[in-house]
Order: C-alpha cells, then structure tokens, then sequence
C-alpha cells in the first residue's frame, strides 16, 4: 500500500467513506450478480461526498442469461433500483460474455429499449471479435454508447475506446494475470498520457481497476491518480 494513502485507511467511518475521500468514483460490480434496493443505493450516495459518482454494472440476466432479449422487465427495475444514486448515478456498464456475436438488430433493439427510459451514459465491454467492425462501432455510436477500452485486450481493438467518443471508460482487469497482476510504473506512466489525450474539451473519462484479488487495484488507483495531478496537460 503506498504510504501517502495508508494513512486514509485508518480514518473512521465505512470503507466506502474512506475510500470516497480520496477518489472522484467507483464501479458497482455487485449488481451484476444480484439486485440491490433503492434505498441500498440511497444509502451509498449519501455516504459519499458532492460529485462523487458510481458506475454500475448491468445484471447478468439482461447480459448473459437473456443475451439482451426482452429486457423490459428486468432493465426497468434495474433503473429504478439505481436511481436511487440520484445524481451520483454514473455510466451504467453492460459487459457480454465472450460467446456474445455481435447481432445488428438484436442490440439495435436492446438500445433502442434502453434509450427509451434511460437517456444517462452507457458504455458497453463486448468481447467477441464481431463486435470491432465498423457496422458494430455505428449502431454504438447511433445510441451514444462508449465502446471500453480493456486490458488485457482480447482483440487488438479491445485495446483502444471506440462507439461513441463522448465518452471514455478504461477497464483493466490486471495482465498478464487477469484480476491479479498489478501493473508497472511504466503502464501508469502511458495510461496517464492516454487519459489526458481523451479527456480534453470536458469530456468525461473514467477509469477503473479490476485487479482486486490481490489488493492491486488501490494501489494502481493512488498511482494514477497521483501521476494525474502532476501530469502537465496538453497546450
């Protein structure tokens, strides 16, 4: 742990007050799994400062199960579950199985639901070759969704954002060691100039760790964020 930041962990209250002053936001990954009330929700906004905000991940019965057909029921208690985030409701994340083919009309229609309640940021990991064509990138783009930029990378694509450039939102989920490794000085050091690059002219730009399993994520998470604060930014 880098010892500017231990110091934070030991302030009282909850993990998430602790860790919210100190970074601007945080993925809610949970919800993938099972769904959480709103005044679950309510209760972690109000636990965090003004302008901190949560991406949340969308239920893997929409994602995985459904394989984005009928979403209706499950999508609509999904938003009104997170919105009780109020504000602090961030980009809402829909990541796909591996085995999930990239079908025009299928999300066509899946985004044209979503859209229709939802009008808020959204971003969406596919990984499945098919889906880093530019037919793919313009039915994204049409609905105003941000293609992730992942690490590792299972395409060459998946590497860099894509759809809608409204809108950045890298995930790194640790390499070579998915979920585990933690990474160098070096790939910080290129992160922080890919991150400035995007986030010019206001736009927003996310960035989240997933390489918890060993603690990594944090620790990346300080370095970044230390990395940005001296960064000089671009003329």
């Amino acid at each position: 742990m880098p010892r500017a930041f231990a110091p934070r962990l030991q302030q009282p209250g909850t993990h998430l007050a602790r860790y919210a002053s100190v970074f601007a936001g945080a993925e809610i990954n949970s919800s993938f799994w099972r769904p959480h009330a709103a005044r679950t929700y309510e209760r972690w906004a109000a636990a965090t400062p003004a302008g901190f905000r949560f991406a949340v991940k969308l239920p893997r019965t929409l994602t995985h199960e459904q394989a984005l057909r009928r979403p209706r029921g499950v999508l609509a208690r999904f938003l009104d579950e997170t919105a009780g985030l109020g504000a602090k409701r961030g980009p809402l994340l829909v990541q796909l199985p591996p085995s999930s083919v990239f079908e025009a009309r299928v999300v066509h229609r899946f985004l044209a639901t979503m859209r229709a309640s939802y009008d808020g940021p959204l971003v969406c990991e596919p990984r499945h070759a098919s889906w880093f064509s530019a037919t793919a990138s313009r039915v994204l783009d049409a609905h105003r969704v941000a293609r992730v930029a992942a690490d590792p990378a299972r395409v060459a694509d998946a590497a860099g954002p894509g759809g809608w450039d409204g809108l950045t939102y890298f995930r790194l989920h640790g390499s070579p060691r998915t979920y585990w490794s933690r990474y160098d000085a070096a790939f910080i050091a290129d992160l922080v100039g890919r991150v400035r690059e995007r986030a010019i002219d206001g736009r927003e730009c996310w960035c989240i760790f997933d390489n918890t399993a060993s603690g990594a994520a944090i620790e990346n998470a300080w370095e970044l964020r230390e990395a940005l604060s001296g960064a000089p930014r671009p003329a």
